[in-house]
């Protein structure tokens, strides 16, 4: 580790003094700008955010390779309620906190009363991730670093919102929003745990009768009402009497309290238990049918107002409850309920759907053997039910005016008629709920007077996002899908709160703007930070007018100068830096932002930029998993990556977060993993070192030197993997990339030694060759090894700044790949006769095909390149040719031996072995004789199958085949 730990230092201490990373304008190059998204710091970067930010540098790297100029930069997310949380939490001294930042963030306990200051916290953690960026070898430019609490970022955000009211994207009004009750704010993705975005939804509240009393059952599926049988309450929670709205109401406590949030007026009455309410009955609204109120363990009381309506026919989770129910008599009885009555409630089937009986619920949960209402397996039977009726069902004749309507038509034509009687209203409630502010609190829905909100709802903003959406690439290309979701489903969305870090709303100083508001557009400031910080501009020289200049080249250079102070060339110079960074070719993140910051990018930049400068690309991966389990605290397994750049080294830890899974899929890191990359990486450096000293102390090769089969064989598997890693980055395929480089790459150098060692005739060139094109392909991803392979083998500059490697189309040679090919299978195919015969070899004879059966071979590739072909075609187009009259019995034999293989063979591989025709197979195994002999341990023995001289007791040589040589065992 001692020896990883002097390379890396090396060359980040080199890289910085050459400052290789810094990218300004370049009128020759062309350029390309990535960014990903910059970090939260209220505690250090794991393992697991390695993955995302090691993707853009290793894709940063690639491009720069590919000779563009390329702009990584960075900056730090200080805006929101998180890092104020962890303060608070940390001032009110809690245990829980403290343990996490001693024990796992390694915080200096006598540095822990200081971080109870927000911006003290915040700073630590800059500096604590920054610094893992630098060691983990990121090639970000520096200069371009900001925090999103410095007084100019927040002009450029002032801006952007100035820009949004303009165009009629920002406005004031009530709005549904993810809630906390202990601080008092609005919470979003960031400001929860676990990051979890708060989901709306809205449900509506029927109103089942009871006397005076209305229990009001809360359903997201209005339309089957007509279905249902009973209802259900939780007989061990609490229940209250309370007056809603003049409404006398029947609902649990939470509800009550959740009530409140959302505009109602509420007076609780008296308490009671759910089981006091079993037994009684209520009046359907919809039919007037008199139905029971049953017991239900899986009535959540804090999910609406814990009173639900039971629609067994269409609702897996009432069929098990009442079949559940019905199955116990004991527990009828405690709750004093008529056994028979109960055993004679039947589901009622009210919408017809293809493929399912009258009760879909009991066609599903039979079908996947659920018999406990507790069995996880109902979430997947609900999702199942719901998704076909709402899409291929239709109302039957017992719905009444709603008969023969679409279940998707009728879920909204029920719930208004429901609501305009007076029958039904709506609340509001979470449904990933419990959602967790980072307080600790539980979320709740809250209705917002007079909040600011982004609406994302504008029918003509959604069209400019669409079109924006469909230009660019998106990788994995699967998730296009979900964009094109999201920009449909967004609405309105608050965008400043009361308190909290972060820009004050321009027009209205007592609203911050929150995390996901002033985090859309930032790339662009980057392209002109460095200047900010250069020519000391001041906060307040940067108007309105300066930011209308730079971004969207409106005003007069000159006059804003005069106007503003700021030097007329600076203006200009940061207006044509921004034009030639601008727009951003690749942002990356994780999948999980698709629903907020990523949309949200593409919608702010579609209502403030021209369309030639949307974005271009957006890249986003799976997350990071430990040895199988999701990395948590609570599981004890979070790595913080400093930790793991200590004990693992930089280049492993890169190579592991990268290299075991594509972008769709989450990626497995382990320590076995790392270790065995280390591992990888030490034994290809000792193979350079020895290389370069044996090519130090060899006679000079002979440059006219004729490169044997094997030879042309390596340089030509060579070519190959620089064509299939470069096509694997191109679409950011890096895993991929990684096994063609350090593993593919790697067995074919392996065979190619182990094949020269017995000709006593290695090509230290060919070689070295190799090993420096693996050095190079090895630059984005083990950037340290990498550099430090580059310099021992003689190569000037950086291997970071080197041309990506091309393939030499001169040096592919098909003919010397499939003749090595050939030696391989034969080797193969002896070794698993010798192992299925328990049979040591002592003398091994080779019997290669005659030239007719090749003519065979080549005639059915041929043949085949236009279908599948038949033994009999075959047959008829070969016995034209008087050649073949005389041996139709073999001619048969042989053609029902090749006729499967032939039909199986890929259509490039047939293509290459039409290409290369007939190959010497006795010449290519006479060649390798001595390999095969030093392999095998025995004598070898080559003859053609009609040779007359041939030994063959066993008449072994009439199975040959090209390119399957027979093979007789002594």
């Amino acid at each position: 580790m001692e020896f990883l730990r002097k390379i890396e230092e090396k060359w980040q201490k080199r890289w910085e003094e050459a400052r290789i990373f810094e990218a300004n304008p370049d009128p020759v190059r062309p350029k390309f700008y990535i960014t990903v998204a910059y970090p939260y710091p209220n505690s250090p970067q794991h393992i697991g955010h390695a993955r995302t930010y090691t993707l853009a540098d290793a894709y940063a790297r690639y491009m720069r390779m590919k000779g563009y100029n390329v702009l990584l930069p960075m900056a730090f997310h200080y805006t929101g309620t998180p890092v104020l949380a962890m303060a608070k939490r940390l001032a009110e001294n809690d245990q829980e906190l403290i343990k996490d930042f001693v024990n796992i963030y390694k915080v200096p306990k006598e540095k822990l009363k200081e971080l109870t200051e927000p911006l003290r916290m915040a700073r630590y953690f800059h500096e604590e991730i920054k610094e893992g960026m630098k060691r983990i070898g990121y090639s970000i430019d520096w200069r371009r670093e900001f925090t999103t609490v410095d007084p100019h970022y927040n002009r450029f955000i002032e801006w952007q919102f100035h820009k949004l009211r303009e165009k009629g994207y920002i406005k004031r009004g009530s709005h549904p929003v993810g809630w906390c009750p202990k601080d008092g704010n609005p919470v979003g993705q960031h400001d929860t745990q676990g990051d979890v975005e708060p989901e709306i939804g809205e449900f509506t509240l029927i109103k089942f009768k009871h006397g005076e009393w209305i229990l009001p059952t809360a359903t997201l599926r209005p339309e089957t009402v007509f279905g249902v049988t009973n209802i259900w309450v939780n007989p061990k929670a609490e229940y209250v009497k309370a007056v809603v709205d003049g409404e006398n109401w029947i609902i649990s406590r939470d509800c009550a309290e959740k009530l409140t949030y959302q505009n109602r007026r509420v007076v609780v009455l008296e308490s009671l238990s759910g089981k006091e309410l079993v037994g009684k009955t209520v009046e359907n609204p919809a039919t007037g049918d008199e139905i029971y109120i049953l017991p239900a363990d899986f009535v959540d009381p804090k999910n609406a107002t814990g009173v639900v309506m039971s629609v067994p026919g269409h609702a897996p989770y009432d069929y098990v409850a009442l079949e559940n129910l019905k199955s116990e008599p004991s527990k009828l009885t405690d709750y004093k309920l008529q056994v028979d009555v109960v055993k004679n409630i039947n589901a009622i089937s009210i919408i017809e759907v293809p493929g399912y009986s009258e009760v879909p619920a009991a066609d599903v949960v039979k079908r996947m053997g659920i018999q406990e209402q507790t069995d996880p397996k109902l979430e997947d039977a609900t999702r199942e039910v719901y998704r076909h009726e709402f899409h291929n069902g239709k109302m039957k004749a017992n719905t009444g005016k709603y008969a023969g309507m679409p279940v998707a038509e009728a879920k909204e034509r029920v719930k208004r008629d429901l609501m305009a009687s007076g029958k039904a209203t709506t609340m509001y409630e979470l449904l990933n709920r419990p959602v967790k502010c980072r307080c600790g609190a539980e979320c709740v829905v809250k209705i917002f007077e007079d909040q600011w909100f982004i609406d994302y709802g504008n029918p003509e903003w959604k069209a400019l996002a669409h079109k924006c959406l469909e230009k660019m690439r998106i990788y994995p290309e699967e998730l296009r899908v979900q964009y094109r979701y999201v920009i449909d489903w967004l609405h309105e969305k608050a965008c400043a709160r009361k308190s909290g870090l972060g820009t004050r709303l321009p027009w209205d100083p007592d609203w911050i703007i929150e995390s996901l508001s002033d985090s859309t557009i930032y790339m662009a400031y980057y392209t002109i930070a460095h200047h900010i910080k250069e020519h000391n501009i001041q906060p307040d020289q940067l108007t309105d007018e300066v930011f209308d200049y730079i971004f969207l080249g409106i005003g007069n250079a000159q006059q804003i100068a005069e106007k503003t102070g700021i030097n007329q060339k600076v203006l200009e110079a940061m207006r044509r830096e921004f034009l030639y960074f601008y727009p951003l070719d690749s942002r990356h993140s994780a999948h999980e932002l698709i629903p907020n910051h990523l949309t949200f990018m593409i919608f702010n930049h579609v209502a403030i930029f021209p369309e030639e400068l949307w974005p271009r690309q957006i890249v986003t991966n799976g997350v990071v998993t430990m040895e199988g389990a999701k990395m948590s605290k609570s599981f004890g397994n979070i790595i913080p990556l400093r930790e793991g750049l200590a004990a693992y080294g930089a280049d492993p830890i890169r190579l592991s977060v990268l290299a075991t899974a594509e972008l769709l899929q989450d990626a497995d890191f382990s320590p076995a993993v790392a270790k065995a990359m280390r591992e990888k990486l030490e034994k290809l450096y000792r193979l350079v070192v020895q290389t370069t000293e044996t090519v130090g102390n060899a006679e000079t090769e002979r440059a006219d030197e004729a490169l044997t089969t094997i030879d042309k064989w390596m340089l030509s598997r060579l070519q190959n993997h620089i064509k299939k890693a470069t096509e694997a980055m191109e679409k950011l395929e890096v895993r991929k990339a990684i096994q063609t480089i350090l593993f593919e790459l790697d067995q074919d150098l392996q065979w190619y030694q182990k094949r020269v060692k017995n000709c006593g005739k290695t090509r230290t060139s060919i070689v070295k060759e190799v090993l420096k094109t693996q050095a190079l392909m090895l630059a984005p991803f083990a950037p340290h090894t990498s550099e430090e392979l580059w310099e021992i083998m003689g190569c000037g500059g950086f291997a970071s700044l080197a041309p990506w490697p091309k393939p030499d189309e001169t040096k592919v040679d098909i003919k010397a790949e499939e003749s090595e090919a050939l030696i391989m299978e034969v080797l193969e195919d002896t070794r698993n006769i010798s192992r299925a015969t328990k049979t040591k070899p002592q003398k091994v004879f080779y019997y290669t095909a005659a030239p007719w059966k090749w003519d065979v071979y080549l005639m059915a590739l041929n043949k085949s390149m236009e279908g599948k072909i038949t033994q009999s075609t075959l047959m008829m187009e070969l016995l034209k040719n008087s050649e073949f009259k005389s041996k139709a019995k073999e001619l048969a034999d042989f053609i029902n031996r090749i006729i499967e293989e032939v039909n199986q063979i890929p259509a490039e591989k047939k293509q290459r072995l039409i290409m290369i025709g007939q190959i010497n197979e006795k010449q290519v195994l006479r060649e390798a004789e001595d390999f095969l002999r030093s392999e095998l341990n025995a004598e070898i023995a080559i003859f053609e199958e009609d040779e007359p001289q041939r030994y063959d007791p066993k008449s072994k040589a009439r199975l040959a085949r090209p390119l399957r040589p027979a093979i007789y065992i002594e």
